[in-house]
């Protein structure tokens, strides 16, 4: 961390626009770490956890814990490794357990009987714009809307993991929503429907079958795809199977609803390729999150 932040140059001023960043947030738990002398871990157990009773959390768990972890499976189910955040442990290396979150809560909704009220209120008294409309942010937390309705909240997610933590001031009310499968939807729906029953819940992804095709169909569409200047998916084939790698991320197979569209198993996205009356294929469309892009093919 220290090697990239000591070469790295911000492409803005400071303070001119709101962006997550989960390097930010670890790089925060670092400093503060470092400025109490104590280890994260140490750190939040005395400043929260101890004061707030909630023993069954921590960021290496305890012989005890880990007896009790639900594994972390990916969106199609199957099993995944536990991350290792030791450098980054503020941006998510905590484990809890629902009981211990609902104490959390229980001091969120009823602030002024807590140890911790004071620095609550300072964590949601410093507030900027997000640039989405409705949305401030505190420290750590979105405040979406305002008066009965206004609710504060933050979500996340690590290998095999979703989480959402809202509470509406107001009315007195919270809820912790915590799943063991990392999907693309994640959990905010089901925590900010059992906030206000008026939020809909999302509607699950269309469940898609795999054909099989001639592994021969497969080449026409292997080669290189440009959705941005800076940003490409490259189709390869490895013997029967055909797989799609963007700039930066991990090789994904992709499976065959016809012979021209096709459809990732890990993400709720498909690509459907283009192909001309001499069978030569011009370029391909991404459809994710609603969102049509298409790339033109620019490399064999």
């Amino acid at each position: 961390m220290y090697a990239f932040l000591s070469a790295y140059e911000l492409p803005r001023a400071i303070g001119s626009q709101y962006e997550y960043s989960n390097l930010g947030m670890g790089l925060l738990g670092h400093a503060l770490s470092r400025r109490a002398g104590l280890s994260y871990g140490a750190l939040v157990r005395e400043r929260i956890l101890a004061p707030l009773n909630m023993h069954s959390t921590a960021d290496t768990p305890a012989v005890y814990m880990k007896s009790r972890l639900a594994n972390g499976h990916d969106a199609q189910l199957m099993p995944v490794l536990n991350w290792d955040l030791p450098t980054l442990a503020g941006a998510g290396a905590l484990l809890s357990t629902a009981d211990d979150m609902l104490n959390f809560v229980e001091m969120l909704v009823d602030a002024p009987a807590s140890p911790l009220h004071a620095a609550l209120a300072t964590t949601l008294a410093i507030r900027r714009p997000t640039g989405a409309e409705g949305d401030e942010t505190g420290l750590g937390w979105v405040i979406s809307g305002s008066g009965d309705d206004q609710v504060i909240w933050h979500n996340g997610g690590t290998g095999g993991y979703r989480s959402y933590l809202g509470f509406m001031p107001a009315k007195s009310v919270g809820v912790v929503a915590l799943s063991n499968t990392s999907t693309e939807a994640g959990v905010d729906d089901i925590g900010r429907h059992l906030l206000d029953s008026k939020n809909p819940l999302a509607e699950p992804p269309r469940e898609r079958v795999a054909i099989t095709l001639d592994p021969a169909i497969y080449d026409r569409y292997v080669g290189v795809y440009s959705l941005a200047p800076e940003f490409e998916i490259a189709i390869t084939r490895e013997g029967s199977s055909l797989f799609a790698q963007a700039t930066g991320q991990g090789r994904q197979e992709i499976f065959a609803e016809n012979d021209s569209q096709f459809f990732l198993k890990v993400v709720n996205a498909q690509l459907s390729f283009d192909v001309g009356a001499d069978g030569r294929t011009t370029g391909m469309t991404l459809h994710q999150n609603g969102i049509d892009q298409r790339a033109p093919k620019v490399a064999p």
